[in-house]
C-alpha cells in the first residue's frame, strides 16, 4: 500500500512530463568475482628457480573467473574434501583459489607448465582417431585437451584455423592458455556436477587424476601446497598428534 501511494505521489510530481517508464537501455555489468591468486606448486618453484617457465599469475585468473556457480557448491564440495576439507566453509574468493591450485597442479603433471606441449599416447585406449581432426589424436596445450572436445564441451577450439599454423604455434586457438583452460573447467564440471564424481575418479577425463597412474603421483605431490584455508596440513597434523 505504502508503495503504490509513492508511485502515486511520484506521478503527481511528474505531471507535466507524465509518469513514463524511461525508454534509455539498462545496461547490467556482470559482476567480476575476486581474483586471489593461488600459492605455487612444488613443480613451479622448482622451474622458477630454475630460471624456466612458470606458472602465470593470469592463469589463475582465467580459471576463477570461469568458474560456474555448482563449482563453489555443496556437490564441488563433497567432490573436493580430499584435498579441501574445509571448502563449504570457505568463501567465495577462497574456493576460486583453491581451483586454480588444483588446474595449476593438473597442468603441472600433465605439460610441465608448458601451454605448447603436446603427445601422441600409442596406448590403445586414448589412440584414436580425432573426429574433429580425422587425424590421431593429439593431447595438447597445459591440461593436454583434444579438437573433440571443442563438440563434446562447447570449447573455443577452432581446427580450421589451427591446421594452417606450425604445431607448437601458441596462436593455436588449443594452445592459447585462456581457452584450454576453460575448456578444463567445462570438462571439471561435468566431471563433478553432470557425473556426481570425486575430483579424483579411476574414469576421470585426465589420467592425472586417475589413481594408479604415473601422472596421479606427480599431481598428488603438488597437492602439498594447497591454500591454507583448505585447512588440509592442519588435518594432518592432527590426524599425525593422534597416532
Amino acid at each position: 500500500m505504502a508503495r503504490w501511494l509513492w508511485l502515486v505521489g511520484l506521478c503527481g510530481t511528474l505531471a507535466v512530463t507524465g509518469c513514463k517508464r524511461s525508454r534509455e537501455p539498462v545496461v547490467l555489468v556482470p559482476t567480476q568475482p575476486t581474483v586471489k591468486l593461488a600459492p605455487p606448486t612444488p613443480f613451479d618453484e622448482k622451474k622458477a628457480e630454475l630460471g624456466e617457465a612458470t606458472w602465470q599469475p593470469e592463469w589463475d585468473a582465467v580459471v576463477e573467473k570461469a568458474l560456474p556457480a555448482d563449482m563453489l557448491g555443496a556437490r564441488a564440495a563433497r567432490a573436493v574434501r580430499r584435498y579441501c576439507p574445509r571448502f563449504a566453509e570457505e568463501t567465495e574468493a577462497q574456493k576460486r583459489e583453491f581451483w586454480a591450485y588444483i588446474f595449476q597442479g593438473m597442468a603441472a603433471a600433465e605439460a610441465g607448465l608448458n601451454p605448447t606441449s603436446d603427445v601422441r599416447h600409442l596406448e590403445a585406449a586414448v589412440d584414436t582417431i580425432d573426429p574433429v581432426t580425422h587425424r590421431p589424436s593429439r593431447q595438447e596445450g597445459l591440461l593436454q585437451l583434444k579438437y573433440e572436445d571443442a563438440e563434446r564441451y562447447g570449447c573455443e577450439f577452432d581446427w580450421e584455423t589451427d591446421r594452417r599454423l606450425p604445431g607448437k604455434d601458441p596462436e593455436r586457438t588449443i594452445l592459447r592458455p585462456e581457452n584450454n583452460l576453460e575448456c578444463g573447467v567445462k570438462i571439471m564440471e561435468n566431471q563433478i556436477i553432470a557425473q556426481r564424481k570425486p575430483l579424483v575418479s579411476r574414469t576421470s577425463y585426465w589420467a592425472t587424476l586417475q589413481p594408479g597412474t604415473e601422472g596421479f603421483r606427480v599431481f598428488a605431490k603438488q597437492m602439498v601446497n594447497v591454500p591454507a584455508s583448505c585447512g588440509l596440513r592442519e588435518r594432518r597434523g592432527t590426524e599425525i598428534a593422534s597416532r
